[in-house]
């Protein structure tokens, strides 16, 4: 029989994960740059931890047999539950804001249809708890570009909506059509509008909502024109103030590029999580046959009150980015890793009364104030097998021990 890993699975070889950790790496160095600390939540979660807020869908969750009838567990399909309910908790009495990076895996019920059937996936990604406002959603939307500047990529661009705006947007329609315009703008399905019982101002609203990205200027313009509840109103505001932010208040990010040029505003956005109470956004990059979604992430100030033990509301607002799909989309540039890290040193014992010298020579190479890599030969290969071998391995220095006197060393 031949053991495979179950379906949705996947091992990662020591050249995947070479690479998986160049990316990780340099996202770490963005997050301690910007005053983050890493934070590792349980893999297990509560199904009703998971499910509040109408974060996700139960259909794709990887369900547990629990230990007792009156508990049904769950894996993480996201972190942001996890965080939120983590800080609420966890850290009562923290002074805010807390700045919180996670990097983990996470875990989704293949769906029908899948391609790839894949269950289980890689993120990295922050949470700013506590903080609220203007510069709240500036400090994220910069720290996203960073991290993606860090990495090297271009051709990518950031598709911004605004969750309360668009909820605003859609209050007019009628309370039991209401979800389905909602869902076919998620879904950008113009048929399904142009066939709902809507009247014809209404169904001219709902195709406006599904056009309503592109230049943030000219999609500002566009809003403008329509009626808005006080809340709208007040979103719409922000939103004005966050585009001249990223416009005029933050620098260069590269010398050709500033974070606004890579915008679009697309109020037809809708997240399929329901707790985004502000913007939301997706990070878009482009390969050579598609388009993939990097990332995505939005602010949900609502959410940490479902867990806080006096109901207390705590602003949050973060992203996530997508391990797997930075890989595919940066594997064409050449920047990831090669081949996997080499020793550079083989330590040889030359006869069976040489092990001990042979181990405390590798010891000693291995304190150096240097990271030095030193593998110790096990045996039973001749010289020249062993010299094959440090040259397939791409081993520089062979270093021959004997008990008495000193190495001999060898350059390949």
């Amino acid at each position: 029989m031949v053991h495979q890993p179950p379906a949705g699975a996947r091992d990662l070889l020591p050249l995947d994960v070479a690479q998986k950790q160049w990316i990780e790496n340099r996202l770490q160095q963005v997050y301690h740059r910007c005053g983050y600390h890493r934070i590792i939540t349980s893999t297990i979660e509560r199904l009703d931890t998971l499910m509040a807020g109408g974060a996700i869908n139960r259909s794709t969750v990887l369900q547990l047999q629990a230990g007792t009838e009156e508990e049904s567990l769950g894996l993480r399909p996201e972190l942001t539950a996890s965080i939120a309910r983590t800080a609420v908790t966890r850290m009562a009495g923290v002074s805010y804001p807390q700045r919180l990076y996670y990097n983990a895996n996470i875990f989704r019920r293949a769906q029908k249809g899948s391609y790839s059937g894949q269950q289980e996936f890689y993120q990295a990604g922050v949470e700013l708890i506590g903080g609220g406002g203007l510069l709240a959603d500036g400090e994220i939307l910069l720290l996203l570009a960073e991290c993606l500047f860090e990495l090297g990529l271009s051709g990518w661009h950031l598709v911004l909506g605004e969750a309360g705006l668009t909820r605003s947007l859609l209050a007019p329609f009628p309370g039991k059509l209401q979800e389905k315009v909602r869902r076919a703008i998620a879904h950008l399905d113009r048929v399904t509008l142009e066939n709902l019982p809507l009247s014809d101002e209404l169904k001219e609203r709902a195709l406006l909502l599904l056009d309503l990205r592109g230049k943030p200027a000219d999609v500002l313009q566009k809003v403008a024109s329509l009626q808005l509840e006080p809340t709208g109103e007040e979103a719409l505001n922000n939103l004005k103030s966050l585009i001249e932010l990223l416009e005029q208040g933050l620098p260069n990010l590269t010398k050709q590029t500033k974070l606004s040029a890579n915008i679009t505003l697309d109020l037809s956005l809708i997240q399929t999580f329901d707790y985004y109470t502000g913007i939301v956004f997706e990070v878009v990059g482009e390969t050579d046959t598609r388009k993939q979604i990097l990332g995505q992430g939005g602010r949900y100030d609502q959410l940490l009150t479902l867990y806080h033990p006096q109901g207390n509301s705590v602003p949050g607002i973060g992203f996530c980015l997508n391990i797997e799909e930075l890989h595919q989309v940066l594997l064409p540039t050449g920047q990831l890793p090669q081949e996997t890290p080499t020793s550079e040193w083989l330590v040889v014992a030359q006869t069976s009364s040489d092990f001990p010298a042979a181990f405390a020579y590798a010891h000693s190479l291995r304190q150096s104030k240097n990271l030095v890599k030193v593998e110790l030969d096990l045996g039973g290969r001749s010289p020249e097998e062993i010299r094959e071998y440090a040259r397939l391995r791409c081993i520089p220095k062979i270093a021959w021990v004997k008990e008495s006197g000193s190495p001999t060393l060898e350059t390949l």
